[in-house]
């Protein structure tokens, strides 16, 4: 269960709080957003991968990026549940990409 939390901000501005799992964690079956992301240091972190997905509990090991993922040390999974339709987890997508432009994404 995670008990810590981190903001990562958009490029417009927006904030948006979501809970930072280790890698492998098991999520709820809700839809949401999640960002992969390394450990840089204590209670640091560097987005990897920002994506969004109908179902959180999927299983990330077949992901499409998951190579880079890892090669790229991907040490967390920072995920919150976002039921406001497709759209809106794109939207929120699209602007953390476009403010940390994360390495796998490209």
């Amino acid at each position: 269960m995670a008990e810590q939390t981190i903001q990562w901000d958009g490029k417009a501005g927006k904030t948006y709080k979501y809970w930072i799992y280790r890698i492998g964690q098991q999520l709820k079956a809700v839809p949401g957003n999640y960002v992969f992301a390394k450990e840089t240091e204590s209670n640091r972190f560097r987005p990897i991968y920002v994506g969004e997905t109908a179902n959180l509990s999927e299983r990330f090991d077949n992901h499409h990026k998951m190579d880079c993922i890892k090669a790229n040390g991907a040490t967390h999974i920072c995920a919150h549940v976002n039921e406001t339709g497709e759209a809106n987890r794109r939207a929120e997508e699209q602007d953390i990409i476009a403010k940390w432009n994360p390495v796998c994404n490209g």
